[in-house]
């Protein structure tokens, strides 16, 4: 008899065997899971879930968590079929947070980059380089590499 429990080693989507029964149940577990971990983009961190979270809403949670996310710090939380599914990072694991705009990757902790310090000081010439790499960091602002703050 083929063990029912099995899964896949990185996001744990249920197998299906020869002979099982209700099929679909596996299927559609997958399939939500499939949906959530597929270039996830969530509203933000946050500690405790929001009070009335639309299907497919997505958070990352935040130290010190409450309620139904007590137990889940760090996990991606999925709103699906009036529960919160919840999914452990895996290395290399990227998110989009949609209010900043920016990336956030998993490499055994979330890494959010920091704008870098502004250069300050020096003469007429040293201005050039400063404006240089004002330009270069709004760049860097804009294609979401650091927040916008």
């Amino acid at each position: 008899m083929p063990d029912f429990t099995a899964a896949t080693p990185r996001h744990g989507l249920p197998y299906l065997y020869p002979g099982q029964s209700q099929k679909e149940v596996f299927v559609n577990q997958a399939h939500a899971m499939i949906d959530a971990l597929l270039h996830p983009a969530i509203s933000g961190e946050a500690t405790s879930p929001p009070a009335d979270p639309a299907s497919g809403e997505a958070w990352l949670v935040g130290n010190g968590a409450t309620g139904d996310w007590a137990g889940h710090v760090g996990k991606l939380a999925v709103y699906h079929t009036d529960q919160w599914l919840f999914f452990a990072p895996r290395a290399g694991m990227q998110l989009l947070d949609t209010r900043s705009g920016q990336q956030i990757r998993y490499t055994g902790e979330w890494e959010k980059p920091a704008v870098p310090p502004l250069p300050h000081g020096g003469e007429v010439i040293d201005r050039e380089a400063r404006d240089t790499l004002q330009i270069l960091i709004e760049a860097m602002k804009s294609a979401g590499i650091f927040p916008a703050n």
